[in-house]
């Protein structure tokens, strides 16, 4: 083992020299080399060079370190690397690059005036990019939208796509660069808790983390609703629901105050039961109805001025023009057209009718009178 003490000052001179490109000739040491201060290499490296902190410096205008593996067994690795600092040709560009020198690319390159922190990895192994205090894993620090892309290009024969995750004050989005930056998932600050969140079994849960169906939305503060929108400037009827099933298919209306349960169901009629009893209403495909109650209007019947006729002033026709007015128009006056196949309204018809009762048991009770006068 040889070190510098067993040089003379004179040996260690010469033995700069030759490192630093001095010597005309090449010198092969067999044993260790050991230098105790600063050494530098490359052709612009100067006697009295001030290192300052620097131990090793490459010095001259092609800045390469070569990394040669001679190895010839092919069960070892024998691949070449090198360092690279900045192009070697005039108007090239300023960089620090690892180059696979064995396959003839640069896989790590570091451009000059890069921003601080461009990559950094803390004690447990956080990377940051554009920071020195990562808290989690990948931490990223832009001051304006830091971003993520993924891009596919055409090298694998796919069709190229390039996706963009990113977010700023505005919102967390995906955008998808290829098709118009358009932004098809986006959330805003201040999103509520689990506003979107898919169960181990895929059930996906809105407003809460235990999804009881394949899409639950969940709400406390009396804003839950489910709302389907279209607003095309074409006016024409559409299908906005629709619930598909290998058998019947239900609506259940659950009043959770008092557990009372309501079901519309569709087979081969629409049905209407309460707590599962019988069906208390009926529609057949046909357009027949069937209802186990009463029918009750809550709308405006009395157009035609039902029960008025027995107040004071209402300007009843004698029998003869009502007679009149009914033949006339092959109708009754207050009870309207009724067309064979063509729709009418049941609750003006029940009104009009009821109107021209009333009037028919005013004129029984004038006849009977006249009847009566008579005998």
């Amino acid at each position: 083992m040889m070190t510098l003490k067993h040089f003379t000052f004179c040996t260690v001179s010469s033995f700069l020299l030759l490192l630093s490109g001095g010597a005309r000739a090449d010198q092969v040491f067999t044993d260790d080399v050991i230098i105790q201060n600063s050494l530098c290499v490359g052709l612009d490296c100067v006697n009295g060079e001030n290192f300052g902190f620097d131990t090793l410096r490459l010095k001259e205008n092609n800045l390469r370190i070569n990394f040669d593996d001679t190895s010839t067994s092919g069960s070892f690795p024998k691949n070449d690397w090198r360092i690279i600092a900045n192009d070697s040709s005039n108007g090239g560009a300023n960089y620090l690059a690892i180059e696979d020198s064995t396959a003839g690319r640069t896989v790590f390159r570091v451009t000059a005036g890069a921003r601080a922190n461009s990559i950094f990895v803390d004690s447990s192994g956080r990377v940051g990019l554009g920071t020195s205090t990562p808290v989690v894993d990948l931490h990223i620090v832009k001051g304006d939208t830091p971003t993520v892309r993924l891009e596919q290009n055409a090298s694998s024969g796919w069709t190229p796509q390039t996706w963009d995750i990113a977010g700023n004050e505005t919102n967390f989005f995906i955008r998808d660069v290829t098709n118009g930056s358009k932004l098809p998932f986006r959330i805003k600050p201040s999103a509520p808790n689990n506003s979107i969140f898919i169960n181990t079994n895929g059930d996906i849960g809105m407003g809460t983390a235990s999804p009881t169906a394949a899409l639950h939305v969940f709400r406390n503060n009396e804003t839950a609703r489910v709302l389907v929108e279209e607003t095309s400037s074409n006016q024409t009827g559409r299908d906005l629901l629709e619930l598909k099933n290998n058998g019947n298919p239900n609506i259940v209306l659950n009043n959770a105050a008092n557990s009372n349960i309501w079901r519309i169901g569709a087979g081969n009629n629409l049905v209407v039961n309460n707590n599962g009893g019988s069906n208390v209403f009926t529609l057949s495909s046909s357009g027949a109805l069937t209802i186990t109650g009463a029918i009750t209007t809550g709308g405006g019947t009395c157009g035609s001025g039902c029960d008025a006729v027995f107040k004071p002033g209402y300007e009843l026709d004698s029998i003869e023009e009502h007679a009149k007015k009914m033949w006339e128009a092959n109708y009754l006056p207050a009870v309207g057209p009724t067309i064979e196949g063509k729709p009418f309204n049941l609750t003006e018809k029940t009104g009009g009718m009821l109107n021209e009762l009333e009037k028919a048991h005013i004129y029984i009770e004038q006849l009977n009178r006249r009847v009566s006068e008579l005998e």
